[in-house]
């Protein structure tokens, strides 16, 4: 069983089935200038994909893997019809401190009947380019009505890396009119910022009974990256939930620790990852979650006996699952 908290897994958006049983021969040595080629070429094709989550999460993968051949596909997005996509565009420009983009992203936030998320990710792009002012927008926006503006908020404090956001972070969280996304993603945003008095609040989500708060809480303590808080995510290596070991050994790999490297084997190997249809949100399955979990997971722990599984996941259907197989073969080849 997965109880869920929320109605929505965004925390996979961003971050792919294997086959379980059966599936195709895995090559043992994996030609790795190939698998890129074919990576980039799914980005690629990504970012016009009808799926509006597909587009985001390409160009969160444009922006993470540092694709400058592709940052001008950024700008085309800052067009697009749906609000995620928009933000997504614009947060990648500013990770990727795409300066050509300057003019255009100040376009985007002096348009006041914007959507205030897009301009949110639009302050945040203007100061990775330089314009620090803008820093005081999401301190503003943070005490929004909107929950889902609230934790935008509470998110790029977090990313613009000033430690004078913290008063605003911990005032989200004590205020009772903020919500589960609000409360989670401030507590994120003040271990980015590496601030150890948030440790214990982050605990008590590694120990909820709800999977999404733990996976939540492993993100967490991975932002706090102490050596506390990289222990706190190995307790989680066992969990009976596979995403949230999934979720732990992407976590891990990125602090350089690859404990987690035999918990992506065994669900690539052992048929752990299932086909079925479990809905958990955004008309995604279960399975699909442990896909892109695997793919991220392999990326971040970037040993190449992992990286033979990559081609299963480049030709899984399920276009997020895909993404998350290219992002992991454009950071094994970096």
């Amino acid at each position: 069983m997965w109880p869920a908290r929320t109605s929505g897994v965004f925390y996979c958006v961003a971050i792919l089935a294997c086959a379980g049983c059966g599936g195709p021969q895995i090559p043992a040595n994996p030609d790795l200038a190939r698998l890129r080629q074919i990576a980039q070429a799914v980005v690629a094709s990504a970012i016009a994909d009808p799926d509006p989550q597909v587009r985001a999460a390409a160009a969160e993968v444009i922006a993470s893997t540092g694709q400058m051949q592709l940052a001008p596909a950024l700008l085309s997005l800052l067009r697009d019809g749906q609000v995620p996509v928009r933000f997504a565009a614009l947060m990648g420009i500013g990770q990727m401190q795409y300066t050509q983009a300057r003019a255009q992203v100040q376009e985007v936030f002096d348009q006041i009947q914007e959507d205030t998320n897009v301009r949110l990710a639009a302050a945040y792009a203007l100061v990775r380019l330089g314009a620090s002012p803008y820093a005081e927008y999401p301190k503003r926006m943070i005490v929004s009505k909107d929950q889902t503006v609230r934790a935008n908020a509470a998110m790029i404090l977090g990313r613009i890396a000033d430690k004078q956001s913290l008063e605003a972070l911990y005032w989200a969280i004590q205020d009772p009119a903020s919500d589960q996304r609000v409360v989670m993603q401030a507590m994120e945003s003040i271990a980015m910022l590496g601030d150890t008095r948030i440790y214990n609040r982050i605990w008590t989500r590694l120990i909820s009974a709800y999977a999404d708060d733990r996976i939540a809480g492993i993100r967490a303590m991975g932002a706090l990256g102490t050596n506390q808080a990289k222990e706190a995510i190995m307790t989680t290596l066992d969990d009976e939930v596979l995403e949230v070991r999934l979720a732990a050994a992407a976590e891990l790999g990125r602090l350089g620790d690859r404990s987690g490297l035999k918990v992506v084997k065994d669900a690539m190997d052992k048929g752990l990852i299932t086909t079925a249809a479990i809905d958990i949100g955004q008309g995604r399955t279960q399975g699909e979650v442990a896909k892109v979990l695997c793919g991220s997971a392999i990326g971040q722990i970037g040993s190449m006996e992992l990286a033979r599984y990559l081609p299963r996941l480049l030709e899984d259907p399920s276009r997020l699952v895909q993404l998350s197989a290219a992002k992991a073969v454009l950071q094994l080849t970096r």
